[in-house]
């Protein structure tokens, strides 16, 4: 029995049918990258799901890491859901992923400087092709959150009478209810005036079959590398940083705790400390403030 056979049971699934309209999107995409990897020659839609080797599933791991590691590891989480969803439902006996050891990525500390930002929303608001990807920038670094919420956000989230914005974040499903800057405002109100018509807030900007769809976990990158590099930003930078940006000036310019967590939507300070940075502004102020008391 072919692993589609799996994949399509997995599908009908209460598990499956559960789960918020945007993380199937994601599953089924982690689902085709999976489906079409081949090892030894075969494509592991191919092969009967009942005798996947583990030998198989580390090679196809491999393959994965080879276009990043923290892309690998969505896929192989993935990929171990479904064979789980086989294994309680007694249609294999065996988790041919459960003992591949995933690849640790080391945490990035990388942020941008304000100028950087000014430049890569200068390129992309000059432009009708590349405007949605720099509005997703724009929000992520705005309001410090993740890139695969904005590219995700329809306009039911925005609130134009109250500028508020309200966000249930995808990893953690924390509410978080932010205000919009004038700035962003205006370019809101712009990209309503264009966009409005379908739900997403930053589609990709030509229609697919008639729909407008946001862009893929795969395409989004790729093309923000391509407009950060008609930006001339250094190759270091990814959109992914702008959100840990965002919370570094936040430290820095004295926040709380408390009130950084209200924007970012973590439940514990353990889960901010990665974000924070040990910086000369962030020191002079710490400083500053305890001779000032």
């Amino acid at each position: 029995m072919s692993l589609h056979e799996l994949v399509d049971d997995y599908y009908s699934s209460y598990d499956y049918r559960n789960l918020r309209d945007e993380t199937k999107v994601q599953y089924k995409y982690f689902i085709g990258v999976m489906l079409n990897t081949e090892v030894d020659g075969d494509k592991l839609s191919t092969l009967d799901y009942k005798s996947v080797p583990t030998r198989v599933a580390k090679s196809a791991y491999n393959q994965w890491c080879e276009k990043g590691i923290h892309m690998a590891n969505h896929i192989m989480s993935v990929t171990r859901i479904l064979f789980n969803h086989g294994v309680r439902e007694e249609l294999c006996q065996l988790n041919p992923f459960a003992n591949v050891r995933r690849r640790t990525v080391e945490r990035r500390k990388t942020v941008w400087g304000r100028e950087d930002v000014q430049k890569l929303l200068t390129v992309a608001y000059s432009d009708f092709s590349t405007r949605n990807i720099g509005l997703i920038a724009h929000m992520a670094y705005e309001w410090c959150q993740r890139l695969g919420d904005m590219r995700m956000l329809t306009w039911d989230n925005i609130d134009f009478d109250t500028h508020t914005v309200h966000i249930e974040q995808s990893k953690r499903h924390a509410d978080v209810h932010l205000p919009i800057s004038d700035d962003l405002f205006g370019m809101l109100q712009q990209q309503e005036a264009d966009f409005g018509f379908q739900p997403y807030v930053a589609p990709r900007p030509n229609s697919y079959r008639g729909e407008y769809i946001p862009y893929s976990l795969h395409k989004l990158p790729l093309h923000g590398r391509e407009l950060m590099n008609a930006a001339g930003l250094p190759k270091e930078l990814r959109l992914s940083d702008l959100r840990r940006t965002g919370v570094t000036e936040m430290v820095e310019a004295g926040v709380g705790m408390p009130a950084i967590m209200s924007v970012t939507g973590h439940a514990s300070p353990n889960s901010v400390k990665p974000y924070l940075k040990n910086t000369l502004k962030s020191a002079e102020l710490a400083l500053t403030t305890r001779r000032n008391t």
